[in-house]
């Protein structure tokens, strides 16, 4: 009786939802870019760009701006922060001129990042520098002792051993 049940259509798990976008070779973004899917930037984005799933920056591509995304690949350039829920990879040749907020991060040999590097499973929210200086507050500063009275130097060297008096 198989042959005669409805059949139902399922989507492939490798469909992204929202479908891949993107910014083409020579094309320029000026504004923020919000996908519900991947966005893949070959040019440039001078903007904030958010992706449900993926960002990928190729090699050529561009972002002036931050980028949030559960996954971020860069083979170009990023002058913004990277806040990434799962992974962050910088690939041969890439640069990152930003903080990298994730829970993994790969780096190839040859790729530069330029910023701080946050990793852990916390939310990214959650390590945000103004909420981390509240919850450790800084160490107190321990006063530097000083003699009221300048010390006197030594007028008169020290003898040597075994040296007698005159």
């Amino acid at each position: 009786m198989g042959m005669f049940e409805k059949k139902t259509e399922k989507t492939p798990a490798a469909t992204p939802p929202g479908g891949l976008s993107i910014i083409a070779v020579g094309m320029t973004i000026l504004g923020d870019v919000d996908s519900n899917g991947t966005v893949k930037v070959e040019g440039t984005v001078d903007g904030h760009v958010l992706a449900r799933n993926q960002v990928l920056v190729a090699k050529g591509g561009v972002v002036r701006g931050d980028i949030d995304a559960r996954e971020s690949i860069v083979g170009g350039a990023v002058y913004g922060a990277i806040r990434a829920t799962e992974r962050v990879e910088v690939q041969p040749g890439a640069s990152v001129h930003g903080d990298v907020t994730t829970k993994k991060i790969a780096v190839a040999e040859g790729a530069m990042i330029n910023g701080l590097i946050r990793m852990g499973d916390s939310p990214a929210e959650e390590r945000s520098p103004r909420t981390e200086a509240r919850a450790t507050p800084p160490a107190p500063v321990q006063p530097v002792v000083r003699p009221s009275v300048p010390l006197a130097r030594v007028a008169v060297p020290p003898r040597p051993q075994g040296a007698s008096f005159p």
